[in-house]
């Protein structure tokens, strides 16, 4: 099952070409893996209660289409691997139906008290893996 979201380009987000600058798909995808999260259950409560969270260590994002002012953003996001201290997610970002980027992250699951990775909670890694969908092509490359 995937998960929507959806966000308007704002003015502030347009570079010097006309075009949504690089560094707001990544905070447009940061807003869709903090979505997935709210929907595996690592929410504001949970991080509190556990002082645990997901920090994203790796990303790979591929611009493919210009994406013009005041343009309605769809990211479809899919969790394809949910294990151990592991999660990780794949977004698809699309205007008018266009696909415009997409970003592979992998995130870990971190005790924020001592910085460092540890398994996920059997409720946690339970609903990610009910939301497990197939890798895409795309996932995995390299800068070439």
């Amino acid at each position: 099952m995937s998960v929507l979201s959806r966000h308007r380009v704002r003015p502030e987000w347009i570079d010097y070409n006309g075009h949504l600058s690089e560094g707001y798909y990544v905070l447009v995808f940061g807003f869709a893996t903090d979505g997935v999260l709210e929907t595996i259950g690592v929410d504001s409560e949970y991080r509190e209660s556990t002082r645990c969270s997901l920090y994203t260590v790796e990303a790979h994002v591929r611009y493919l289409n210009e994406v013009g002012p005041d343009s309605e953003l769809t990211v479809t996001s899919r969790i394809v691997a949910a294990r151990g201290k592991k999660l990780r997610l794949c977004h698809e970002m699309t205007v008018d139906g266009v696909l415009a980027a997409t970003e592979d992250i992998l995130a870990l699951h971190v005790d924020t008290d001592s910085g460092r990775a540890t398994p996920m909670p059997e409720h946690v890694a339970a609903k990610a893996g009910e939301l497990l969908e197939p890798l895409p092509d795309y996932a995995g490359r390299a800068v070439g």
